[in-house]
């Protein structure tokens, strides 16, 4: 089986998302189902345009699963059944949820570009039937930049980035995969931090319900115990992102942590930019160059 890194083309982002994305739909997690996100969103390569006039062509759209009244209430969903859900994804202008809206993206038999296909598939984490999706987002490059910073000598402050030269100059940009900002030992390394969270949360908060997911670049890892006390309030995220970062060291993005309006990639989606599927993983010896290639590579 190929272990191609690439980023995946048009006909192949059609052909996963039309002949084995459809078959994953049993194995999602179970918190995220047609009507609990409150968001489902999609990510474009190319602008495409919505139906109102004078407005700016999008890469990127939201679309709440039920619609609300001024109160909050929810009064109708947006998505019947999984299968429309899946069928947003496949043809997103075609079954735009918005149909009827300004806001809806434009019908493709009037345009004479293409209709767009997902580049990235996500759901929100804030949710109708839970307080709270808790997330942790562990990410290759970060891991990156904090090796490249401490092999090399740099001026810069730690809140600025870490550019291309310190890469470069540690090795980074030239291992395998080239020209990405991080290693393929970043991505074993994020894995092996997401298995690190996970017992911290098992351990320091006797969480019972934790999941890592494989996210193509890294991992994201879940507490998804329902805490009745904090309902993960602003303050209880903070304490776990401190945690984390400061007395474990690990190098995690805080805003999607502490971010109640936070999309992360849905499982069983595609990350083009690299071709693997995003899936949940049972340990940290996951072989991603491998073990998450599309059928379309496997030729």
């Amino acid at each position: 089986m190929t272990s191609t890194w690439r980023e995946a083309t048009r006909d192949e982002l059609q052909t996963y998302y039309t002949e084995s994305f459809p078959g994953q739909i049993d194995a999602l997690p179970s918190f995220i189902t047609v009507e609990g996100p409150k968001e489902y969103a999609l990510a474009f390569r190319e602008p495409y345009p919505v139906r109102k006039q004078n407005t700016p062509d999008r890469t990127f759209i939201r679309r709440e699963t039920w619609q609300t009244s001024d109160s909050g209430d929810r009064i109708a969903q947006h998505f019947g059944s999984l299968d429309e859900l899946v069928e947003f994804i496949q043809y997103p202008a075609r079954h735009d949820p918005f149909h009827g809206s300004d806001y809806a993206l434009a019908d493709p038999d009037l345009l004479e570009r293409p209709e767009p296909r997902p580049k990235a598939v996500y759901y929100a984490l804030d949710h109708w039937e839970r307080p709270w999706v808790l997330a942790v987002d562990i990410d290759a490059k970060d891991i990156a930049a904090q090796r490249a910073t401490s092999q090399t000598e740099t001026t810069a402050e730690p809140t600025e980035p870490v550019g291309s030269d310190q890469l470069r100059d540690a090795g980074i940009l030239d291992s395998a995969p080239e020209g990405y900002p991080y290693a393929f030992a970043d991505i074993e390394q994020a894995l092996e931090y997401g298995f690190t969270v996970k017992e911290i949360f098992e351990d320091d908060f006797a969480a019972t319900e934790t999941m890592v997911v494989y996210s193509g670049q890294g991992c994201h890892v879940y507490l998804l115990d329902t805490d009745h006390k904090h309902r993960y309030d602003e303050q209880s995220r903070e304490v776990i992102n401190d945690l984390l970062l400061e007395e474990y060291e690990i190098p995690i993005d805080p805003v999607v942590t502490a971010d109640r309006r936070r999309v992360l990639r849905l499982p069983y989606s595609l990350h083009a930019d690299v071709s693997r599927v995003v899936q949940p993983v049972e340990s940290p010896d996951f072989d991603f160059q491998t073990e998450a290639v599309p059928s379309f590579l496997e030729a």
